[in-house]
């Protein structure tokens, strides 16, 4: 699967902060989420392994009882099942990739 960047395709996830799958294989799904400055993505959890990049901004990663600052260059990994959330410092823009792949991602 290839895909061109385009503007159309994003979705709202909470106040502030929009995702947008961009490719998918058998096995991960990549998607890309921007988050507006104060923006809070409330404290969940998933079955699927996410790894993520900081492409632009600031903020700050709490990973199960973990909280670290996170610059452009920096990356993370979530285990599954594991307890996370994010506040946004300054406009930002990540990549994170799934496995396996998230069907309700697929569907919007």
């Amino acid at each position: 699967m290839f895909a061109k960047k385009h503007d159309a395709g994003y979705i709202p996830v909470a106040e502030g902060i929009e995702r947008k799958t961009l490719v998918h294989g058998k096995n991960t799904l990549m998607t890309e989420f921007v988050l507006k400055k104060n923006a809070v993505l409330p404290a969940h959890q998933h079955p699927q392994e996410q790894t993520g990049y900081l492409v632009s901004g600031h903020m700050f990663l709490t990973i199960g009882e973990t909280v670290q600052e996170v610059r452009p260059g920096d990356s993370w990994m979530i285990p599954g099942n594991v307890e996370h959330q994010a506040k946004i410092v300054a406009d930002s823009v990540a990549v994170e990739v799934f496995s396996p792949v998230r069907d309700d991602y697929l569907t919007g």
